[in-house]
């Protein structure tokens, strides 16, 4: 058992959680993620990646943007709740070496695992800059964090309530002309991630996305997570979660993430009724 002892919302249905998981808090390394099992009568799996661990402590840190049943019901815990069970880690890290200059691009909730990847490429002893984006101001997170990796972070915003106005591939396209960067690293959205890495493309920068694909047992047995890179078919739970981003074919990965939307959206709407129900807003 795996006891919560933090947990704080960084959005409307984003959560942040610390968690106690020493092995794990020890062993990881940045793109590393762990899949998780709230056990009782409830057993989905639900994988996640470490946005943050303290040795001493002996915990990690998780982000959860409550989407299906599954993400609901860990939202609605509470300090002191535990996790029933907890693997991991999971995945290749990172490649993280010394590339030069690397510009770090995190959307929506993937600013959170872009994190861990931003510290260590600084601390491989990289240049690095920062592009932030989301769809509006109240859905960015972990800002103060990111500055502290670079404190001119760029802040993008698609309705211009933050920051630029606009998609994180104008900046980045101008950091590309301008600053040459030696390495992009993308994580967000597969739509983002796609576009991120077609701007890289143009100046041959080398480029890394982190996919997020339907997982089920996170060891390469199930083949959920398949996904096609180079031609090739890869699983991304054993051989990813990163991949070179000009090699990903974007439109079956995109094509084979919306095998469950309507379902997801079905059970998103009844999760957040309920939960207002609980909190009496219903």
């Amino acid at each position: 058992m795996n006891r919560i002892v933090r947990k704080c919302q960084l959005s409307d249905e984003v959560f942040e959680f610390e968690v106690e998981a020493p092995l794990i808090a020890r062993e990881r390394k940045a793109g590393q993620f762990v899949v998780l099992q709230l056990g009782d009568d409830f057993d989905e799996r639900i994988p996640l990646t470490i946005a943050d661990a303290d040795v001493d402590k002996g915990t990690i840190t998780l982000v959860v943007q409550a989407v299906g049943e599954g993400t609901h019901r860990l939202a609605r815990l509470q300090e002191g709740d535990a996790i029933a069970n907890l693997l991991g880690p999971l995945g290749r890290p990172t490649d993280v070496h010394h590339y030069g200059k690397v510009v770090i691009v995190g959307g929506g909730i993937g600013v959170a695992p872009a994190y861990p990847i931003a510290q260590a490429m600084k601390a491989a002893g990289n240049e690095v800059r920062v592009i932030m984006g989301s769809r509006n101001s109240s859905l960015l997170i972990f800002r103060d964090r990111m500055r502290s990796v670079d404190p001119d972070t760029i802040i993008v915003t698609d309705d211009g309530s933050e920051g630029r106005k606009g998609l994180v591939t104008a900046p980045l396209e101008e950091l590309c002309q301008d600053w040459k960067p030696d390495c992009v690293v993308a994580i967000g959205p597969a739509v983002m991630m796609k576009f991120c890495s077609l701007t890289t493309k143009k100046y041959g920068v080398h480029t890394l996305v982190s996919l997020n694909t339907i997982m089920i047992d996170g060891t390469g047995m199930c083949g959920g997570c398949r996904v096609v890179v180079d031609g090739r078919m890869r699983f991304v739970c054993v051989e990813g979660p990163e991949f070179d981003g000009h090699l990903v074919d974007w439109d079956n990965l995109m094509e084979r993430q919306a095998t469950f939307r309507d379902y997801e959206k079905e059970h998103h709407h009844k999760c957040h009724i309920d939960m207002q129900i609980e909190e009496g807003r219903a």
